[in-house]
């Protein structure tokens, strides 16, 4: 690959203006838009192909989603449809109706693309408290149009756009009603209507606040699990060949954007040099005048060798992912028969409503399409499986049989409450956080970032402030943390403040305008 950066001299070390560590979404995010403002970017991955914890991978004639993961902001209006259309417009994106079947003791709730007809089907329900239902998701909707609106214009968070601020005092009288949940649990809200006890709505709040805030409904900060309810409204899609398929896109993109895009390429070592910072990227050195980190707390303080208290906030990151979840995989190859529905789409599957939605009592699985041919052998489809794990507490010689035990209850809950689609199971690959670990490069296969319960300190992560001069952290850490669209935001943010840095805006060049879009590159095997 070519190096774009500069030199001092014909030995030089390359230079650049931002170097990038890590191809998760957030730094995929954090990469194109420092490239789309004229900054010499250098993107390093150090598995062979992008995504993160959001990717791709092969494996015995399989192509799996790494994670078992709903994805928004697809749309041709949201964040990735746009880049989509931009970079590459012959990806293929559908959306499922309905986005996630939910099975659960007692009840089976069809999640839809509009939160109206979720409200329908759960009033219709025997025994639904139906005023209280109306009530709940009036105040949910109000609150996530407020905060979607956010997202939705990247330029209404730190660092503002211009005339960001003018935009907020309009909004004003929306911002009010947050006030009464801002420190405050879900149950509360929930408590304040009168459904707080009702199975249905909470089994689907707690499974939906589990995969989406990290925690369940008595402990999540009430104004980001409103949010969060309304992902499946927000866009919700699948791309058609599998998640990595949008990764290559946007790596490709930062390519012909004149940006160094180099997979396989760890960065082993990462100093300050005297205004700027030098990487050891395979043995060679590579000194960029900014980092962006799409990387965890600890592995961030490992690649640095930072000693506990020099870097304050990272040791408080790094502290608070550390109460977060790991995950126990199933990667399942699957008759095509088994299915009723041939696109791609989720089932969702609670054992046991009055327990904790964790290790193995709650599954989440992602389910390919039957016109995706690459994804799995003829007559197959491909089936990903995750329940989020804790191992805090556990000795290092129990952590194999605790995962194994949870792989164990999470194929007999398999068996029990989806046995169509156990029986029609040919390949079976586990994983644990340690595969994980391994795969990802993740500090102890942590996924999710930081679960946020209820607390003010949530709100101090708003501004993208470096961890050290010129050193930034993207990905589900930080604000607005973990969903695949949240750490993209995460990352757009990031980059806007780096590329209004008055220092960085002295070296930055005009690069050459794009090459035609292509269709991106496939993931490759692991």
């Amino acid at each position: 690959m070519s190096h774009h950066g500069h030199t001092g001299g014909p030995l030089a070390p390359p230079r650049f203006d931002v170097a990038v560590i890590g191809a998760g979404f957030g730094g995929l995010a954090a990469a194109l838009t420092l490239a789309e403002g004229g900054a010499r970017v250098l993107l390093c991955e150090a598995l062979s192909y992008p995504g993160g914890c959001a990717s791709t991978f092969s494996r015995r004639g399989y192509r799996f989603e790494a994670g078992a993961t709903l994805f928004s902001g697809l749309a041709p209006d949201g964040l990735f449809g746009r880049w989509i259309q931009r970079y590459a417009p012959a990806l293929e994106v559908r959306f499922p109706d309905p986005v996630i079947a939910l099975r659960a003791p007692g009840f089976t709730l069809d999640l839809p693309p509009r939160p109206e007809d979720l409200v329908a089907q759960l009033c219709a329900m025997p025994g639904a408290p139906v005023a209280g239902i109306r009530s709940f998701f009036a105040e949910q909707q109000q609150v996530a149009a407020t905060l979607w609106g956010l997202f939705d214009d990247p330029g209404l968070l730190p660092p503002f756009r211009e005339g960001a601020l003018l935009d907020h005092l309009r909004r004003l009288p929306r911002y009010l009603p947050l006030l009464r949940l801002v420190g405050r649990p879900l149950v509360h809200a929930l408590r304040r209507h009168g459904v707080a006890d009702w199975t249905p709505l909470r089994a689907t709040l707690d499974a939906s606040c589990q995969i989406s805030v990290q925690c369940g409904v008595d402990e999540a900060e009430a104004p980001f699990a409103m949010a969060a309810l309304d992902y499946p409204f927000r866009q919700a899609g699948h791309v058609r060949g599998g998640i990595g398929r949008l990764a290559w896109a946007l790596a490709r993109a930062v390519e012909r954007l004149g940006g160094d895009v180099r997979m396989a390429a760890r960065v082993r070592h990462l100093a300050r040099d005297g205004e700027g910072w030098a990487l050891d990227v395979r043995g060679e050195t590579v000194r960029a005048e900014r980092v962006v980190a799409n990387l965890l707390p600890q592995d961030l303080q490992r690649l640095a060798a930072v000693p506990p208290g020099a870097w304050p906030r990272l040791d408080r990151l790094a502290a608070q992912v550390a109460e977060g979840w790991g995950a126990a995989m199933l990667y399942l190859g699957v008759d095509s028969s088994t299915f009723d529905r041939r696109e791609a789409h989720h089932i969702e599957i609670i054992d046991d409503t009055s327990a904790p939605l964790i290790e193995g009592n709650h599954l989440f699985c992602s389910i390919s399409g039957a016109d995706e041919p690459d994804r799995a052998p003829p007559g197959q489809r491909t089936v990903t499986v995750s329940t989020h794990l804790s191992l805090q507490g556990c000795p290092p010689d129990q952590r194999a049989a605790r995962v194994q035990a949870v792989q164990d209850r999470m194929r007999d809950v398999l068996q029990r409450r989806a046995p169509k689609l156990w029986a029609g199971v040919r390949v079976e690959m586990p994983a644990s956080p340690r595969t994980f670990q391994r795969f990802t490069r993740r500090h102890a296969g942590l996924v999710g970032g930081i679960p946020r319960r209820a607390g003010l300190h949530h709100y101090a992560g708003l501004l993208p402030r470096p961890v050290a001069p010129g050193l930034h952290l993207v990905g589900d850490s930080v604000f607005p943390g973990q969903s695949t669209l949240a750490v993209a935001i995460g990352g757009v943010k990031v980059a806007r403040a780096v590329l209004g840095d008055a220092a960085l805006q002295q070296s930055l060049i005009s690069l050459p305008a794009p090459r035609p879009a292509s269709d991106p590159a496939p993931s490759t095997g692991r």
